[in-house]
């Protein structure tokens, strides 16, 4: 028999349909095909496959096709609310060096799918509302501290703080809980480090979900902390900008450099408390007075401004600027999603779309109407959503 394939994008799937050609006039196997695309819609597909079938043709998949708007139609009715505030069922801590212990905790199905939550800064640390964009139900859920993080000690520690420790201690961790593999979940740094590790592991990665990408390059650097994003809020700006002498602007994250590893404490915080500010009045679409003031506290900036100044004068310790770019290969066959706030000050747009031309795998979620936080109603919604999606994935056994 003579047949023509014909290939019908879904997401992560692709359906074959074969067709008999033998008595089909040539004219008809030229229909109008729409362009594929990582929006294609179940709509789409859908129209697509009854085009094909109006002309004729017979598919040897109806039942694949079935299934497929079965399920495009769960997608569709996805939760996207968080779940409710839980308790851990157990918490410690690990020593992962002769310096650095962490801390972390379990919450939800003890027998659950497993997954690692991975927070932002780097220094920013994890905090109970995190565990809420996860069915507790379904989702054993890992949160941990990174070095020099929230609980873990010593607090606001540089020695010995790389991103190649921090992808050492997250495979630490996985062996002591005993977790063969598990999704990865992060947002803004966390989303640098869950693309080093998922990169660096992939065998041990069964999801991924990122949000408001951050790739570490130094265009990114040079927007938010070289003046580029005070052209949209120059009133959080001044303040940051002018704890700095005229004659150091040259390079605003080496003069804080200098400042957040003095031998004065005074000036120590100082620093820490502009630095902190200036993000945290960035990272919502509308300002959000709980998140400001968290600049006020002084334990937390520190951590918070020394441990990123730390990592972007650094450039987050990778070889090139285009590293994670470069190595999406590893990890094109494990199923993503990117979520991206259209208006996010803190890492733009450009980065999440640099991303995803070079995985248009990894289904892409820009919410119109967010910022930078994960907890914009938008951005939760979907990031509760990618979970959900990669819940059915695992217990279909897709």
């Amino acid at each position: 028999m003579n047949s023509l394939g014909l290939f019908i994008p879904t997401n992560n799937t692709t359906i074959g349909i074969a067709i008999n050609t033998t008595n089909t006039p040539s004219s008809l196997l030229h229909f109008p095909i729409p362009p594929f695309s990582n929006n294609f819609t179940s709509s789409g597909r859908k129209k697509l496959v009854l085009r094909a079938q109006s002309l004729g043709y017979k598919s040897d998949c109806d039942n694949q096709l079935i299934d497929l708007m079965e399920s495009e139609k769960e997608v569709v009715e996805l939760n996207r609310n968080l779940y409710p505030n839980i308790e851990p069922y157990s918490t410690g801590f690990l020593k992962v060096s002769d310096i650095h212990t962490i801390y972390w905790e379990q919450s939800g199905n003890p027998n659950g799918h497993p997954v690692v939550f991975l927070h932002g800064g780097p220094g920013g640390g994890t905090s109970p509302s995190n565990r809420k964009f996860f069915d507790p139900e379904f989702y054993r859920i890992i949160l941990f501290d990174q070095r020099g993080s929230g609980q873990s000690t010593p607090h606001a520690c540089l020695e010995e703080n790389t991103t190649q420790h921090l992808i050492d201690d997250i495979e630490k961790l996985r062996e002591h809980l005993e977790i063969p593999e598990w999704q990865v979940f992060g947002g803004s740094w966390g989303s640098t480090l869950a693309l080093a590790y998922s990169q660096a592991h992939p065998n041990k990665v069964t999801g991924i979900v990122l949000r408001g990408i951050f790739l570490v390059r130094k265009k990114e650097i040079d927007w938010f902390y070289e003046g580029g994003a005070a052209a949209i809020y120059p009133d959080a700006w001044e303040p940051f900008r002018d704890l700095i002498p005229e004659n150091e602007r040259e390079s605003f994250i080496h003069a804080y450099k200098k400042r957040l590893n003095s031998d004065d404490v005074e000036t120590q915080y100082a620093a820490a408390r502009a630095w902190t500010k200036w993000e945290m009045m960035t990272a919502h679409l509308l300002p959000n007075e709980e998140t400001i003031k968290r600049g006020d506290d002084d334990k937390f900036s520190l951590a918070f401004a020394r441990i990123e100044n730390h990592y972007f004068v650094n450039r987050g310790f990778f070889p090139s600027d285009s590293f994670l770019l470069d190595n999406v290969d590893k990890i094109r066959h494990i199923n993503t999603t990117i979520v991206q706030g259209r208006y996010d000050v803190c890492c733009p747009m450009m980065s999440a779309w640099d991303l995803h031309k070079v995985w248009p795998e990894a289904d892409f979620k820009v919410v119109p109407d967010a910022g930078h936080s994960a907890n914009e109603p938008g951005i939760a919604a979907e990031l509760v959503a990618a979970n959900e999606r990669l819940k059915n994935i695992i217990k279909n056994g897709l």
